[in-house]
């Protein structure tokens, strides 16, 4: 396979996983300001939004002062915002055409009338009037996009490059999600409560403002389901972590996007030793056979700030390896 056409496929894959994500994000941190809480704790939301997708710098400059509406249209239809949902689909669309003869018909036709009914449904409102529904149609049109690729796809080396490209986004996308949900927004309702003189309070506040936190995390990435059936318990920190980083059968679990990308990566690797497998089978292992009371005890932020760091330097050496290398 020519190397521009496996980068193609490679990002088409990875942009629409990433508006998807995106999409997830957005939906459950509006259905979360829409609880009662305190501006402060809204406000809170937002700026963890933007730093999940490490946009805040990028927003402060242009916007300065941190709203819900100008994050949405920020994050959503700023066509200036590489990370946004348009920005993602026009991306998408446009690896997608120059790629045309290596689709179906039906993966291009897919790609194709996404970004267009997406500019149709911007034009039309439904961000302002509805924005919920806009989110669950963007996370709607990449499971028919994933699923009409499964389904219609030669299992070629085309193929693994686009789950090559889904699996490396969505680990990122996960472990991203985790270090701030984490690590912020328990910390900052911690802070409003001190700074309104409070104590600890009644459990039973403090109970429902975890469930709803935890539970927040859970549905952001189709979780919240999954959790009661493995666990069936009452939403525990360390079980979410270890159900969205060890579950190797959870679907956006780190465990779960490192096995596929691996299964993928041997499929188009001429060198199956080379260091970039050599990398991606460690880091496989290393969550394969850990316990998530060892990763909590060593430092959580730690770990996902060290997972990051590492996929990223799988995404590059993907590139130069499998991606950049000439054409056999």
């Amino acid at each position: 396979m020519l190397s521009r056409t496996a980068d193609h496929l490679f990002w088409l894959a990875r942009y629409m996983e990433r508006a998807e994500n995106t999409a997830r994000m957005l939906d459950v941190n509006y259905q979360t300001s829409l609880l009662p809480q305190s501006a402060e704790l809204a406000e809170q939301g937002w700026h963890s939004l933007l730093s999940i997708s490490e946009l805040s710098a990028d927003y402060q400059a242009r916007y300065g002062e941190v709203e819900a509406k100008t994050v949405k249209d920020f994050i959503v239809r700023d066509a200036a915002n590489p990370s946004s949902i348009i920005s993602c689909l026009r991306a998408a669309r446009e690896n997608a055409r120059a790629v045309r003869g290596t689709l179906t018909t039906e993966v291009w036709e897919t790609t194709n009338h996404t970004w267009l009914e997406f500019n149709r449904l911007l034009k039309d409102g439904l961000l302002t009037r509805d924005p919920a529904s806009l989110f669950e149609w963007v996370k709607f049109r990449s499971h028919l996009s994933r699923g009409v690729t499964v389904g219609t796809m030669l299992q070629d080396e085309a193929f693994d490059f686009l789950r090559i490209g889904s699996f490396l986004e969505r680990a990122d996308n996960t472990a991203r999600l985790l270090d701030v949900k984490f690590h912020r927004q328990p910390a900052a309702a911690q802070s409003q409560r001190q700074s309104q003189g409070e104590e600890e309070g009644p459990a039973e506040r403090d109970t429902a403002r975890d469930f709803y936190h935890w539970s927040a995390i859970l549905r952001s990435v189709s979780a919240f389901e999954i959790y009661r059936k493995v666990y069936s318990n009452v939403i525990q920190p360390d079980k979410v972590a270890e159900l969205l980083i060890l579950r190797a059968n959870m679907p956006r679990s780190l465990a779960h996007c490192m096995g596929r990308l691996i299964s993928n990566l041997k499929r188009v690797a001429n060198d199956p030793g080379g260091e970039t497998m050599r990398q991606a089978g460690k880091l496989r292992a290393e969550l394969e056979y850990a316990q998530i009371d060892e990763i909590i005890e060593a430092g959580l932020h730690a770990f996902l700030t060290q997972f990051l760091e590492r996929v990223n330097a799988l995404g590059a050496g993907i590139s130069r390896d499998f991606i950049m290398m000439p054409s056999s």
